[in-house]
């Protein structure tokens, strides 16, 4: 259940010229959805997109705060997780999409975590060539990182998010109660990507989560003013970073600090409940520090520092905290390779200098990758 809506809500700019747009963060901001849209898209109609974990209950108030705006809306429920990212369900959103007549002055809204904002975000991104759509975060993972920056895509065989495009929405409303109905182990998964902006550029925001991680998990019927503060910072660091490198040609590579491995040990798991997105992530921010170590870049140290944290927050930090078998070297190094970043055929890697100061590494040898993961995957 949503709290009561505050006027003390936080507004941080995503500053892109024509396609700029606000990101609202508070408790209880819900309520305002229906009419910050009424404001940007007088007359539009809406169709939601959510799955079936989060509609229980974040649903109604969603409808609820349409209805009051004098907003018409649909809905599509897929199921939850990584396995609605497929071709297979994006084809049913986008036919539903056009179902309920949803015209190019109209909107989509991406009610849910990570999944469902990659996924709504790209069906908006190709129904009539192009609708607007608003994230509304629902998980901390998305509200600290995917539903900012207009990343959308769906999976490939091949790998994570291989299929997408750039799209960005015109709103993000992000309310932090409704982080309240998260399982924990969903929670803590959402806190790895809240580390990494400490750790690609911010060296005193990891400090200050090492002291505080536990306010921001902890649940609230009032504010929650370090969960609230948390947030911010991250949406204001990647809001940042998005603003000067949109599509990824440069700064933005920085974000996937941890991702090359993560994605990696998430495609060996078969995208399944066995290693959630953020615990793939927070496992391979863990290697990539590990990396960088054995690379001469940052002192053993920071890394064992940033390991230290994660397994005392409860995430997993090795591929030897992953349950049931993994394959061998050269299928994880396959999909490695395929990884986005990937240019001429030659690795990149998002390494680090310190805790706070990532940089891009190209040109990796795969060599060095293989010898390096072979005796990671050899200690399990």
């Amino acid at each position: 259940m949503t709290a009561l809506v505050r006027d003390d809500a936080v507004v941080v700019p995503v500053s892109l010229a024509s396609r700029s747009y606000d990101i609202v963060i508070g408790r209880g901001v819900i309520a305002t959805l229906g009419t910050r849209i009424a404001e940007l898209r007088p007359d539009a109609k809406v169709f939601i997109v959510s799955d079936k974990n989060v509609a229980t209950h974040a649903m109604a108030p969603t409808q609820t705060a349409l209805k009051r705006a004098g907003i018409a809306s649909g809905q599509m429920i897929v199921p939850p997780g990584e396995s609605s990212k497929t071709y297979r369900v994006l084809e049913r959103v986008c036919e539903a999409i056009l179902d309920a007549q949803i015209e190019r002055g109209d909107l989509v809204v991406a009610l849910g975590g990570g999944v469902i904002g990659d996924l709504a975000g790209l069906a908006a991104a190709v129904v009539r060539r192009g609708l607007d759509y608003v994230q509304v975060p629902t998980t901390l993972l998305a509200q600290v990182d995917s539903s900012v920056g207009g990343k959308t895509a769906i999976d490939s065989p091949h790998g994570k998010n291989l299929i997408g495009a750039f799209h960005q929405p015109i709103l993000v409303v992000a309310d932090t109660a409704l982080l309240d109905t998260l399982p924990q182990r969903e929670f803590r998964a959402g806190y790895a990507e809240l580390v990494k902006y400490g750790l690609i550029g911010d060296a005193a925001f990891f400090s200050w989560l090492e002291t505080h991680w536990r306010d921001i998990f902890a649940v609230s019927s009032s504010r929650n003013s370090a969960r609230e503060h948390a947030v911010a910072v991250a949406c204001r660091a990647k809001a940042a970073i998005v603003g000067r490198d949109e599509r990824e040609t440069g700064e933005r590579a920085l974000l996937n600090l941890g991702h090359t491995f993560g994605h990696a040990v998430e495609a060996a798991c078969g995208f399944s409940q066995r290693l959630l997105h953020g615990e793939a992530i927070a496992i391979g921010m863990v290697l990539a520090f590990e990396f960088s170590a054995r690379r001469g870049l940052v002192p053993a140290a920071d890394a064992e520092r940033v390991k230290r944290h994660f397994a005392e927050v409860g995430l997993p930090t090795s591929p030897s905290d992953i349950s049931g078998p993994l394959p061998g070297l050269d299928p994880i190094m396959e999909l490695i390779a395929q990884d986005k970043k990937v240019k001429l055929g030659m690795l990149t890697f998002i390494l680090v200098r310190a805790i706070g100061s990532a940089v891009i590494e190209t040109g990796v040898e795969e060599h060095e990758v293989r010898v390096f993961l072979n005796e990671k995957l050899a200690r399990r």
